[in-house]
C-alpha cells in the first residue's frame, strides 16, 4: 500500500499552502500546478492517471486559492507563486517533472528558468505559452470580475460557467464545481479564491509576467511540451511559434476539441498526452498505485 496524505507547506514569506501526496514515495514525482482561478481538485482525474503509472504525485492549491492561505498584502506575483514552488520541490528527495496549467504553467517556467541547480528534469505547460493572445486573456478576465458578488446557488453558478464555455458539455455530476466554491458569511457563493488578485492588471508588476517569461527563456532547457487547446483564445500560432523559437526543445500537443481548460474539456485525450511525454523524457515504473487513494474521497 502506497502513501497518500494531505500536506501542508509553507512558503518563504508564511503562508501555507495545502495539496494532497499520493502514490508511491520513492517514485519519479510529478507536481502538478493549477490555472488562476482554479484548485488542485482541477486534476483530480489527471492525477489518478499518473499515480496508476507508479508516479508520485503532489497536487496543491496555489496561494490565494483552494484551501491555501491568502496573502494579506495580495501579493501574487509570478515572482511569489515560483518561490513558492520552490518551497514544495524541497520536500521532494528525488527527481521532479512539472505540470502546470495557464498561471501553473508559468509559474513552472519561471521556476525552472530562475533556478539553480535545474528546479525539475520535465515540463509540460498546458493551453500556456510565453505570450499569450490578449483578446483571450481579456475574456478570462471578465469572467473572473463578472461575479464578484458571488451566486445564490450552485445551479447559478453551474450557468455562469456554461455561459463562458458552451461548447464543454455541462456536467451530470456538480460536486467538482463546488469544490470551486465557498460559502460567504452572507450565505452566497463565491469562487474559491481571494478576489484582491484581480486588482493588480495582468502584466502590471514589475517586470511583467511576459517579460519575465522571456527574460527566462533561454535557461529553460529541460524536456518541455505545450498541450494547446484547438479551440482555445488564449494559444496562437503566433506563441507557438515564439515559443519553439526561444525555447526549441519544445514539443507541441493538440487537443482539438478542447478550450483553454484542456484538461477539463476533454481529460483523456490530455492525460494520454502527458502520459506518453513523461513515459519518454521522464519514466517512471509501472507499479499500479490506485490503491493508494481508496478511502480518500477527497482527492
Amino acid at each position: 500500500m502506497t502513501a497518500s496524505s494531505r500536506q501542508h507547506f509553507t512558503t518563504p514569506d508564511g503562508l501555507t499552502l495545502v495539496g494532497d501526496r499520493v502514490g508511491p514515495p520513492d517514485a519519479p514525482t510529478v507536481i502538478l500546478l493549477h490555472g488562476g482561478g482554479q484548485t488542485r481538485h482541477s486534476w483530480t482525474r489527471t492525477m489518478h492517471r499518473l499515480v496508476g503509472q507508479g508516479y508520485g504525485v503532489i497536487n496543491y492549491d496555489a496561494r490565494g486559492h483552494g484551501d491555501s492561505a491568502w496573502s494579506p498584502v495580495a501579493n501574487y506575483t509570478i515572482q511569489a507563486l515560483a518561490a513558492d514552488l520552490r518551497a514544495i520541490r524541497e520536500t521532494v528527495r528525488g527527481p521532479v517533472a512539472l505540470v502546470g496549467a495557464s498561471m501553473g504553467g508559468m509559474t513552472s517556467f519561471y521556476a525552472i528558468g530562475t533556478s539553480d541547480p535545474p528546479l525539475a528534469q520535465a515540463l509540460v505547460m498546458v493551453d500556456i505559452v510565453l505570450s499569450i493572445a490578449q483578446e483571450g486573456g481579456q475574456r478570462i478576465r471578465r469572467f473572473m470580475q463578472g461575479h464578484d458578488k458571488g451566486f445564490a446557488d450552485l445551479e447559478e453558478a453551474r450557468l455562469a460557467v456554461a455561459a463562458y464555455n458552451p461548447d464543454r458539455p455541462a456536467p451530470k455530476d456538480t460536486s467538482g464545481l463546488r469544490k470551486n466554491l465557498r460559502q460567504g458569511e452572507d450565505g452566497r457563493l463565491y469562487w474559491h479564491w481571494d478576489p484582491l488578485m484581480l486588482r493588480m492588471p495582468p502584466g502590471s508588476e514589475p517586470p511583467s509576467r511576459i517579460d519575465a517569461l522571456l527574460a527566462v527563456s533561454h535557461r529553460v532547457t529541460v524536456p518541455t511540451l505545450v498541450i494547446r487547446g484547438g479551440r482555445s483564445d488564449i494559444v496562437n500560432d503566433e506563441g507557438i511559434e515564439e515559443m519553439q523559437r526561444l525555447v526549441p526543445q519544445t514539443e507541441i500537443y493538440e487537443v482539438p476539441a478542447a478550450g483553454h481548460m484542456v484538461a477539463g474539456d476533454q481529460n483523456d485525450m490530455f492525460s494520454a498526452g502527458v502520459l506518453s511525454f513523461l513515459q519518454r523524457h521522464f519514466p517512471a515504473g509501472t507499479t499500479n498505485a490506485l490503491e493508494a487513494m481508496n478511502g480518500n474521497p477527497d482527492l
